[in-house]
């Protein structure tokens, strides 16, 4: 199935998977490199998928990228969840919508006026999706996500349980001595193969689209404010925040907790690291790994950490030196 090549006991029976410090006799693992040979020696897995550094004499599938090819292992032996297509009798679908074929609609779904659920999709429990939505085909919404009004997801999408995607940017303008609302009369528009984490939220636009390219994937609690533009395969982690108007261009990887002001453009392949601060209208070169706040090269970034850890050492050199020419002076 996974087109490698079998060393040793090929009637071996495997039922699971584990890492390779806890697997049993009856378990798939995998490694690799030099600290992968000592794990899998000392492992008690059944068989492991290893690269060619890994010596002969246990059950073993060699394969050039072990982690990938384990990923597709997991999929044979923990097969995904299948669903009974059809309408739970507590959800509401509005006769205006069009619902395709072996669609399964949850307990207590809400399914908006001219709204459109693709072949094969999955909607769970407690899910709105707003008045002319649209979710593409074979997508999987767990529980309680909530697509506004207008918002169009593509096909082969997975969103987990909080997502809420459509809801008003955050746009007030000052009139006098208070804020007042700034329409949000844009959409969201989500590519093909997209996966949003739970409790992610992604505003609509104040005009216009903002835009998520195709095989984005957001981990939990990710922010993406009004106007932003997602190139493909963008990959985020937890507890970001990105202000409105900002482009982040295909392949960029954003570490957890990173925080954008408004109209940043992180380039082609960049990558920041997690905790990492830009500033507004600021620009991430492609092809360079960012750290820190305010953001910079990481080389940069640590040759300033190296001398903020040797502060200590310098204060006291300098009391040293200022005693001495104290003395020196008759001070």
């Amino acid at each position: 199935m996974l087109g490698l090549v079998l060393e040793g006991d090929g009637e071996w029976e495997l039922t699971g998977a584990a890492s390779a410090e806890e697997a049993a006799a009856s378990d798939l693992s995998f490694a690799w490199g030099r600290k992968g040979v000592v794990l899998g020696a000392a492992s008690k897995a059944g068989c492991l998928i290893v690269d060619d550094s890994f010596p002969n004499g246990r059950t073993l599938l060699r394969s050039p990228d072990p982690r990938g090819h384990f990923a597709m292992a997991l999929r044979l032996l923990y097969p995904a969840r299948t669903y009974r297509a059809g309408i739970h009798p507590s959800a509401v679908v509005s006769p205006s919508a069009v619902v395709e074929e072996d669609v399964a609609i949850g307990p207590c779904a809400v399914i908006g006026e001219r709204a459109t659920i693709g072949a094969g999709s999955v909607i769970g429990a407690g899910c709105v999706i707003g008045d002319d939505a649209v979710v593409g085909a074979n997508s999987l919404l767990h529980p309680r996500v909530t697509l506004y009004d207008g918002v169009r997801i593509g096909a082969r999408a997975i969103l987990h349980s909080g997502v809420v995607v459509g809801a008003d940017g955050f746009g007030f303008v000052r009139v006098g001595p208070s804020y007042q609302k700034f329409p949000q009369v844009g959409t969201v528009a989500a590519g093909d193969d997209c996966e949003f984490g739970a409790n992610t939220t992604i505003d609509r636009a104040a005009l216009g689209v903002t835009r998520i390219g195709n095989g984005v994937k957001l981990d939990n609690m990710v922010h993406i404010g009004h106007n932003c533009v997602l190139e493909d395969n963008v990959v985020i982690a937890a507890q970001t925040g990105i202000s409105g108007g900002c482009v982040i261009e295909k392949d960029a990887i954003i570490g957890g907790q990173v925080g954008m002001g408004d109209k940043v453009r992180v380039e082609t392949g960049a990558v920041l690291g997690s905790g990492s601060g830009v500033l507004t209208s600021k620009i991430v070169r492609g092809g360079e790994t960012y750290w820190g706040t305010p953001a910079r090269p990481l080389k940069e970034y640590l040759k300033q950490l190296a001398h903020v850890a040797n502060l200590g050492s310098l204060v006291e050199r300098v009391k040293r030196i200022e005693k001495k020419l104290g003395d020196q002076s008759g001070l």
